[in-house]
């Protein structure tokens, strides 16, 4: 059902994400997508690392499954964190979930100065670039299939 719109809609521009906000969004286009496609199983993924002791959350990875793909949004470990092989098992296990939820493949972005060799050693491949700033810096989109 359609809302009734009496006068010309407004168009506003904000810096903050409302939950309304966003959950008429996402609403609205989980049931277009189930219209068109006749699925509705978009998800969202939280892949957590915590402190055994405290159950403080450290790092870790967020994104979501939709139709078939792994989107990973923030991928995040403290710098006395990097190197360890922590990552590697939090990237593991988000595309193992990945899997589990029937995706095929996985797609990301990274930036030039932060991680693309780390998603290559594991499997990933480039598909996009494009510059952005700082100068010299680019935005990398990376794919794998699961």
């Amino acid at each position: 059902m359609k809302p009734a719109v009496t006068a010309s809609p407004l168009i506003v521009i904000s810096n903050t994400i409302d939950s309304t906000f966003e959950t008429l969004l996402g609403q609205g286009l989980a049931a277009f997508n189930e219209q068109m496609t006749g699925y509705n199983d978009r998800q969202p993924l939280a892949v957590e690392l915590k402190d055994p002791q405290t159950g403080q959350v450290l790092g870790g990875i967020s994104g979501r499954t939709s139709l078939g793909l792994l989107f990973i949004d923030l991928f995040y470990l403290p710098d006395s964190l990097r190197g360890s092989g922590l990552g590697a098992r939090l990237l593991q296990a988000c595309e193992d979930e990945g899997r589990r939820r029937g995706c095929r493949s996985a797609v990301l972005y990274t930036l030039s100065f932060q991680a693309p060799s780390f998603y290559e050693k594991h499997g990933w491949q480039r598909f996009g670039e494009i510059p952005c700033e700082p100068a010299g810096s680019s935005r990398i989109f990376m794919s794998k299939a699961l």
